[in-house]
C-alpha cells in the first residue's frame, strides 16, 4: 500500500471517489492509487445500517404533508454552542461507527494501516478528558501507528485586549480609513450615510473630494440578507473579484472553475468554465492575471492549469509542470500572480515556495525553508516581484526579498501564532500583512517589526504548537496561548477557523478606505473587524441559506458531517472564503453550504441599511444554479419549510421518552 499524503493538517484531501462507503473526512487519506491494490478485494453493497439493524433513532415528528421527506433540522451556528462543539469527539466516534457498518473488514484493515486513520484514534473526548486507562490505550496506539501527538499546552492566558491600543493608532493614522469629523464625536452624533453626504454638501470636511466619498462609503458594511444564492453540487473552496471589479471566479470541488461577469456588481452574468482534467479532492485555489486574461489555477498535484478567460476561446488549458528536475511529486495549496503578470508563486506540500516564470515556463526559484506545508503565499507589493510571503503549518509567517536571496535564507520571520497558517494577505503597500492561524487567530503585521533571522535560529517554533487538528477536533472556546515572542501588531479574535483552510483579506481601498479586515469561519458567518480588533458587522451566510435547497438521496456519499446519532444531516455552513467588491459595497461568500456540508454556495450580499426586504426586481434571496439560471423548485421548497417550520409538532409518545408530548 502506498503511503498517505504527508500533508497532515489541511482539510483539503484527496478521498478515494470509487468507494461506495459513506465518506467521512477521514477517508481523505486513502489515495486513488491505493484502490489499485485492493482491486482483488471483493465489493460489498453499502447501506447506512444493515437490513435487520433497526435504525438508532426514529423520526420523532409527524410529516404530515411529506413533503420531500425533509428533515427539519439545522445547525444553524455550530461554533456558537459549547455544547455543540463539546459533541465533535462524540460525533467522530459515532461516524466511526457508520463507518464500521459500512466498510468490509479487509477494507477495514487496509484503511488501519495507513496513518489516515490516526485522528478518529485520537479524537477529543466530549468534556476534554480522559482517564488514565483512555489515556494509556491512545499511547499504544500511537505507537503501533507510528504517530505521537505532542501534549496539549496548559492555555488560560488572558485573551489580547479589546479594543487595541496598537490597533486605535493605526486607525487614527489615516493608513486604514480615516476618522469621523470631531465635531460628530464631540455631539455624539450618529455615524449614519445621511448625516456623512450633509458634511459633504456643507463643505465640512477639506480633505478632497476622493476622500470624502470613501469616508462617506467605509461605514456601509452588506448585511447578511443575500442578494442572490447561488448554487453549486459540491463544496466551494474559493471565489475572489478581479482587482477591477469587472470579473468574479469561484472554484469548486468538482474540478470546475466558474466565472461571472460582475461589471455590474448587483447583475451578474455567467461568463465561463473551466476545467482540471487530472484533479485530487478539489481545486485547492485560482488566481487571475492582472490584465484578466488568464486564470492559473491547481489542485493537490504539482501541475497548474493556465487558461485563457476569453468565452469564445474554447482552447484546453496549458499546463504547467512545478516539479523540479528529480520529478518529485507534490501538491499545491496556494497560487499567485505577480503584479505584473509574468510570474506566479505557489505554496506546496512539499514544505516550499515555488516562484515559476511565464515566459520560459520553468521554476526558476524554490525555497524549502519551512519545516511544514506552506499553505498560503502571496507577493508582497503589486508594483514589484521581489517581496514574497509565505504562510505556513509550522506556525511562522516569513519573509523573502528575492534582492538578497545568497544564502537562501528568508529575510524575516512573524512569530505569533501558536498553530499553522491558513492564509496570507498583504495590504500591497509593501508594508501591512494579514494572517488567518488555526489557533482561531487573525494577526496584522507590520513589516518592520518582523523577528531576525539571527533571533529565529535560537527559538524552536514547534515548541509552542499541540498539534491541535482543526478539521475534526473542536477548539475551547475560551482556550488561549499568548506566543512569548508574539511581534504581532493586532490580534483579532471571534471567528472560527475549523474543519477547512479559511482565508482572511483586508478591505479593498475604494469601497471601504482600507477600513477593515474580514474573514470567513466555521460558523458560517463572514467577519468584519475595525483594526482596534472590535467587530465592525457580521455577514450571516448560514441564516441566509438555510432551507434553500431540498436534500438530494445521494448527499449522504458526499457529506462532511453528520448532525446527530442517527445520521441525519443538518443544513450547515462554513464559509470558507470572502471577497469584498472594489468599487461597492458588495461581498461575495464563498462556502461549504447545505446539508451536512455537502454542497456548496456563492451568496451576493450588498449594504441595504439594514432594510429586511428590497423593492427592487429580482427580488432579493432568490436561488440560481451555477449558470445563473433562476431555479423556482428551491425558492418553492425554502418557503414550504418555512410553512412547516412555523407550525407547533409534537412528538410521538414513548413511555421512556421524557419529552414526549412537548412541542417541538
Amino acid at each position: 500500500m502506498s503511503s498517505p499524503d504527508p500533508h497532515t493538517a489541511s482539510g483539503d484531501r484527496p478521498p478515494s471517489r470509487n468507494s461506495h462507503a459513506i465518506w467521512h473526512p477521514a477517508r481523505e487519506w486513502l489515495e486513488e492509487d491505493e484502490e489499485d491494490d485492493m482491486d482483488d478485494e471483493p465489493e460489498t453493497e453499502i447501506s447506512e445500517y444493515p437490513e435487520d439493524a433497526s435504525h438508532p433513532d426514529e423520526d420523532t415528528f409527524d410529516d404530515e404533508d411529506g413533503f420531500y421527506g425533509v428533515n427539519l433540522n439545522y445547525l444553524g451556528n455550530p461554533a456558537q454552542s459549547g455544547e455543540a462543539a463539546g459533541q465533535a469527539g462524540g460525533r467522530h466516534s459515532r461516524v466511526s461507527h457508520h463507518l464500521l457498518l459500512a466498510v468490509s473488514a479487509a477494507r477495514l484493515l487496509n484503511l488501519l494501516a495507513s496513518n489516515g486513520m490516526r485522528h478518529i484514534l485520537h479524537y477529543s473526548r466530549a468534556g476534554g478528558q480522559m482517564d488514565e486507562d483512555e489515556e494509556d490505550e491512545e499511547e499504544e496506539l500511537a505507537g503501533f501507528f507510528g504517530f505521537r501527538r505532542r501534549a496539549r499546552r496548559g492555555g488560560g492566558d488572558p485573551a489580547p485586549p479589546v479594543p487595541s491600543e496598537e490597533g486605535a493608532k493605526l486607525m487614527a493614522s489615516g493608513d486604514f480609513g480615516s476618522n469621523s469629523y470631531y465635531t460628530d464625536e464631540l455631539k455624539k452624533r450618529r455615524k449614519s450615510l445621511a448625516t456623512r453626504t450633509m458634511w459633504r454638501e456643507l463643505g465640512i470636511d477639506l480633505s478632497g473630494p476622493r476622500q470624502e466619498v470613501q469616508s462617506i462609503t467605509q461605514g456601509l458594511i452588506p448585511g447578511s440578507v443575500a442578494d442572490k444564492i447561488i448554487h453549486f453540487d459540491s463544496r466551494c473552496y474559493s471565489g475572489q473579484f478581479s482587482d477591477d471589479g469587472n470579473f468574479f471566479f469561484s472554484c469548486s470541488q468538482d474540478f470546475r472553475v466558474r466565472m461571472y461577469d460582475t461589471s455590474n456588481p448587483y447583475e451578474w452574468k455567467y461568463y465561463k468554465t473551466v476545467d482540471y482534467p487530472f484533479g485530487q479532492w478539489t481545486i485547492t485555489d485560482a488566481t487571475l492575471s492582472p490584465d484578466n486574461r488568464f486564470l492559473a489555477y491547481t489542485s493537490i498535484r504539482n501541475l497548474v492549469c493556465l487558461a485563457t478567460t476569453d468565452p469564445l476561446d474554447t482552447s484546453e488549458p496549458s499546463v504547467l509542470n512545478l516539479s523540479s528536475s528529480n520529478g518529485r511529486q507534490f501538491g499545491i495549496w496556494s497560487v499567485r500572480f505577480s503584479g505584473d503578470g509574468r510570474e506566479i508563486v505557489a505554496g506546496t506540500s512539499d514544505n516550499s515556495v515555488i516562484v515559476y516564470d511565464l515566459e520560459t515556463r520553468q521554476s526558476i526559484l524554490r525555497l524549502r525553508n519551512h519545516e511544514d506545508d506552506v499553505n498560503a503565499v502571496c507577493f508582497g507589493d503589486k508594483s514589484s516581484p521581489h517581496i514574497l510571503y509565505s504562510g505556513s503549518d509550522d506556525s511562522t509567517l516569513r519573509v523573502w526579498d528575492r534582492r538578497s536571496m545568497g544564502d537562501g535564507r528568508e529575510a524575516g520571520v512573524f512569530i505569533g501564532h501558536t498553530e499553522g497558517l491558513t492564509y496570507v494577505d498583504s495590504k500591497g503597500d509593501g508594508r501591512y500583512v494579514l494572517s488567518n492561524g488555526k489557533d482561531q487567530n487573525m494577526k496584522l503585521w507590520d513589516l518592520r517589526k518582523m523577528m531576525t533571522t539571527a533571533k529565529f535560529d535560537t527559538i524552536d517554533a514547534q515548541d509552542y504548537t499541540s498539534g491541535f487538528d482543526y478539521r475534526f477536533e473542536p477548539y475551547p472556546e475560551n482556550y488561549y496561548q499568548s506566543h512569548p515572542h508574539d511581534c504581532s501588531v493586532v490580534t483579532f479574535r471571534g471567528h472560527r477557523v475549523l474543519k477547512t483552510l479559511i482565508r482572511c483579506h483586508f478591505s479593498p481601498p475604494d469601497s471601504t478606505n482600507s477600513r477593515y479586515v474580514y474573514t470567513g469561519s466555521a460558523d458560517g458567518k463572514v467577519y468584519v473587524y475595525n483594526l482596534d480588533a472590535t467587530l465592525a458587522g457580521t455577514i450571516d451566510v448560514g441564516q441566509a441559506t438555510v432551507d434553500t435547497r431540498p436534500q438530494d438521496p445521494d448527499m449522504m456519499n458526499s457529506a462532511y458531517d453528520f448532525s446527530s446519532r442517527s445520521g441525519d444531516l443538518a443544513w450547515q455552513t462554513c464559509v470558507r472564503d470572502a471577497s469584498w467588491h472594489p468599487n461597492a459595497p458588495v461581498v461575495a461568500a464563498t462556502s461549504w453550504n447545505g446539508w451536512g456540508l455537502s454542497t456548496g454556495t456563492c451568496t451576493v450580499h450588498s449594504w441595504n441599511g439594514g432594510a429586511a426586504e428590497d423593492e427592487g426586481t429580482p427580488p432579493v434571496s432568490r436561488n440560481y444554479d451555477c449558470r445563473l439560471k433562476s431555479v423556482r423548485e428551491y425558492d418553492q421548497f425554502k418557503e414550504t419549510v418555512h410553512h412547516l417550520r412555523s407550525r407547533p409538532v409534537y412528538r410521538r409518545r414513548y413511555e421512556d421518552d421524557e419529552y414526549a408530548g412537548e412541542i417541538w
